[in-house]
């Protein structure tokens, strides 16, 4: 049964950072985009950050220059480095993976929260 957890969430004072983790279990992960989304209380849920199979990384605008995504296929994990933390940034993030072009193979983890707060 595949698996997604999400690890490094916590509260954390504006300016300050974090850095989550997501790992994978029972997929090949090197085939699949991975994606970081958030949902702050009473929002929908949005893309914050993508890694395609090839490195790729895309971002809301609202993250950039701020937060970095990256993977590591051999330890089938995925990364966000949030910096520069605000109140906004406050939400439940959640991992994602995707295999391209097919709609059958889309996992999600439980999430993390993450609290930003003086």
């Amino acid at each position: 049964q595949v698996q997604l957890v999400e690890s490094g969430g916590g509260l954390v004072q504006p300016g300050g950072s974090l850095r989550l983790s997501c790992a994978a279990s029972e997929i090949i992960f090197s085939r699949y985009f991975l994606n970081w989304y958030r949902q702050g209380s009473g929002k929908q849920r949005e893309l914050v950050a993508r890694i395609t199979t090839g490195g790729n990384t895309d971002y809301t605008n609202s993250v950039k220059g701020r937060f970095t995504i990256s993977r590591d296929n051999a330890k089938n994990t995925v990364f966000l480095q949030m910096n520069s933390l605000k109140p906004e940034d406050t939400a439940r993030y959640y991992c994602n993976a995707v295999r391209p072009g097919s709609t059958a193979y889309n996992y999600w983890g439980q999430g993390t929260q993450v609290t930003v707060s003086s």
